[in-house]
C-alpha cells in the first residue's frame, strides 16, 4: 500500500525519465514519466527513507545516500544525478514543494544573515578540512574554483593555469601594483600574480584558519615571500587602498543581504584609477539559496546569484561594469576531474574520514556537476572599475587579442615557475610538458610570419 501511495506522489515530481524504487528486499516499481529521459534504480532499506523522499526529496536523496539507506541498484550516481537534475525544476513548481520551500526561504532569511563572526564559521565548516583531503583531489596550485579548458582532454592542472593567467591578463598588472584578493583560498592566485609580475605587492585575506596556515607557510621560502602577505581578515574589515582587487569563488559565500556591503567594499578600497575581477558561480534564472542539501552539509549560508543581481549591487556603489565573461562549459569539466581524482585517492581520504563522509562528497561532487551540465548554472567574470575609468583601460580589459596574449605571456612565466609547495610528483613533468608546447607553438607561429 505504501509503495503505491510513493508511486502516485513521486510520480507527480517527475517530468521525464524513469525512477524504479524497492523496498528492502522487495521488487521494483517503476515510476515513468510521459517523457522518455534519463533512468535510475534504487533500492531503500527502510519505510521511514520513502516517506522521506515523498516529502523533502531535495533533502532525504542526498542524506539517505549519505547513511546507506538509499542503494543505487542499476547504473551509478550519474544516472541519479542526471535523473534528478533533469526533475529539479518541475518538482520546484509542484504545489507541495512551493509549500516546504516557502517556508525554507522565511527561515533562510536569519541564515542568511552573514555577519563576521557566522561568515567565519560558514567558512570553517569546510574550508577547515584535513588539508590532506584537497590535496587528495585539488591541482598543485590548489584552485578549488571553475578552471579554463582550451580541449576537453585538457589535464586540470593545465587548464587551472590557463585560468591563473587568463585571471593575470585580465588585471592588466602594472609595474607596483598592490592587488588585494578577497577570499585567497591557500594563495595560489596570490603567488601566481606575484609571479607574473615581479613588481607587485599582493594581500590576501581569508576566514579560513586552515587556509592561512597553509598559504603563509607555502610562500614563507619563495622569492615572492616579501610581496605577498595574508591575513585572516574579513572583507568589511579590510583597510588601504588597492590598484586592483580580485575575488574568486568567494560570492556564493556573501549571502544576498550583504552583497551592498561587498561591492560597497570592493569600491571603497579600489584606487581611483584601479581594476577589479570578481570570479563566481551564478544562475541564468531567478538568484535562490543553495540547494536545501547543499546549505546544510556542504556549504552554509551559500547563495547563488544572478548576473542582473551582481551587477546592479556594484553600479549602485559607484563602479562600471567594462567586461563580462560567462564561462560555459567549464565548470562541470573542473568538477567531473575532481570527483575523478577524489575516487583515485580514496584510499588516501579514508585515513581520516568515514564512508558516510566519502559518500557526501560523492554526492555533492555529482550533484554540481551535473548541476553545471544542464546549464541552471554558470560561472561568470565580471570586471569592473571605478565611474571615472582611465581611458588606458578603456576596451583593454575584455576577452580579446590582447587579453589572449597577455595569457599566453603570463602562461609562459608561471610554467617557468612551480607552485609554492608540491603535493603532486608530477608536477614539474606537467611544467615541462606545457613549456615544450608553448616553445613549439611559438616557433610555428615564427615560422608563418
Amino acid at each position: 500500500m505504501l509503495i503505491r501511495f510513493a508511486q502516485y506522489v513521486l510520480h507527480q515530481f517527475l517530468a521525464v525519465g524513469q525512477l524504479s524504487i524497492a523496498l528492502g528486499d522487495g521488487p521494483m516499481h517503476p515510476i515513468t514519466a510521459g517523457t522518455a529521459g534519463p533512468q535510475a534504480a534504487i533500492r531503500l532499506t527502510h519505510r521511514r527513507v520513502l516517506w522521506r523522499l515523498m516529502l523533502h526529496p531535495d533533502l532525504a536523496f542526498g542524506e539517505s545516500y549519505m547513511d546507506g539507506d538509499l542503494q543505487i541498484e542499476s547504473g551509478d550516481i550519474d544516472d541519479l544525478m542526471a535523473l534528478l537534475v533533469a526533475n529539479r525544476e518541475h518538482w520546484q513548481n509542484h504545489w507541495l514543494a512551493r509549500l516546504v520551500l516557502a517556508l525554507d526561504t522565511r527561515l533562510a532569511r536569519f541564515s542568511g544573515l552573514n555577519f563576521p563572526g557566522r561568515a567565519k564559521r560558514n567558512v570553517a565548516h569546510h574550508y577547515d578540512l584535513k588539508d590532506s583531503l584537497f590535496d587528495n583531489f585539488l591541482d598543485p596550485w590548489r584552485q578549488y574554483s571553475c578552471a579554463y579548458f582550451r580541449s576537453p582532454d585538457e589535464p586540470l592542472a593545465d587548464a587551472q593555469i590557463t585560468k591563473l593567467c587568463r585571471i593575470a591578463a585580465k588585471l592588466r598588472l602594472q609595474p607596483h601594483d598592490h592587488v588585494l584578493d578577497i577570499g585567497c583560498g591557500w594563495g595560489g592566485l596570490a603567488f601566481a600574480l606575484a609571479t607574473v609580475k615581479p613588481e607587485a605587492k599582493v594581500t590576501g585575506i581569508t576566514l579560513s584558519e586552515n587556509q592561512l596556515a597553509f598559504a603563509s607557510d607555502a610562500v614563507r621560502t619563495t622569492p615572492q615571500a616579501n610581496r605577498i602577505s595574508f591575513a585572516l581578515r574579513d572583507y568589511r574589515q579590510q583597510t588601504g587602498r588597492f590598484d586592483k582587487i580580485v575575488s574568486v569563488g568567494m560570492l556564493k559565500h556573501v549571502g544576498a543581504k550583504h552583497y551592498d556591503s561587498y561591492f560597497a567594499s570592493i569600491a571603497r578600497l579600489l584606487a581611483a584609477d584601479g581594476l577589479a575581477l570578481v570570479h563566481s558561480i551564478a544562475v541564468s534564472q531567478r538568484p535562490r539559496r543553495c540547494n536545501r542539501w547543499i546549505n546544510k552539509y556542504i556549504f552554509p549560508g551559500g547563495y547563488l546569484p544572478s548576473l542582473e543581481q551582481m551587477s546592479a549591487a556594484a553600479i549602485r556603489h559607484g563602479l562600471k561594469i567594462t567586461d563580462v565573461e560567462i564561462m560555459s562549459g567549464h565548470y562541470e569539466e573542473t568538477l567531473k576531474q575532481w570527483r575523478q581524482a577524489f575516487f583515485k585517492n580514496c584510499a588516501s581520504v579514508r585515513q581520516h574520514y568515514d564512508d558516510r563522509f566519502i559518500r557526501m562528497w560523492e554526492f555533492y561532487l555529482a550533484g554540481c556537476e551535473y548541476f553545471f551540465r544542464s546549464q541552471a548554472g554558470m560561472v561568470c567574470q565580471p570586471n569592473s572599475a571605478t565611474a571615472i575609468m582611465p581611458h588606458r583601460w578603456a576596451g583593454a580589459i575584455s576577452v580579446s587579442r590582447k587579453t589572449s596574449t597577455g595569457t599566453y605571456c603570463a602562461r609562459q612565466i608561471l610554467l617557468a615557475n612551480h607552485p609554492p609547495r608540491q603535493n603532486d610528483p608530477d608536477t614539474m613533468g606537467v611544467i615541462m610538458r606545457w613549456l615544450r608546447q608553448m616553445l613549439c607553438s611559438q616557433a610555428r607561429r615564427c615560422r608563418h610570419k
